[in-house]
């Protein structure tokens, strides 16, 4: 956890991570979720293998159709940046 980009990396797939957590959890298959949300099972493999941001309105679709909810949060790249708002 001390290299940045390893931190960087991890971040990213986080919404990848919690989509298919929760989808396991709710005894879920990649076609059934697919189906609640009104896709192709394809679209939501795309989505928890984290290869590609997906668009916010996908994920809040996910997320309805889950139970869950999507919290977006701005961060400062580093220390630096925060000085210059």
């Amino acid at each position: 956890m001390q290299d940045p980009a390893f931190v960087a990396a991890l971040a990213a797939r986080a919404p990848a991570y919690e989509v298919a957590r929760l989808r396991i959890l709710r005894g879920l298959t990649q076609a059934q979720l697919a189906e609640l949300v009104g896709t192709k099972q394809s679209s939501i493999a795309r989505l928890e293998s984290g290869i590609a941001p997906p668009s916010l309105s996908f994920l809040a679709r996910v997320a309805a159709a889950l139970g869950a909810r999507v919290e977006v949060r701005l961060s400062p790249l580093d220390d630096a940046s925060a000085a210059h708002v």
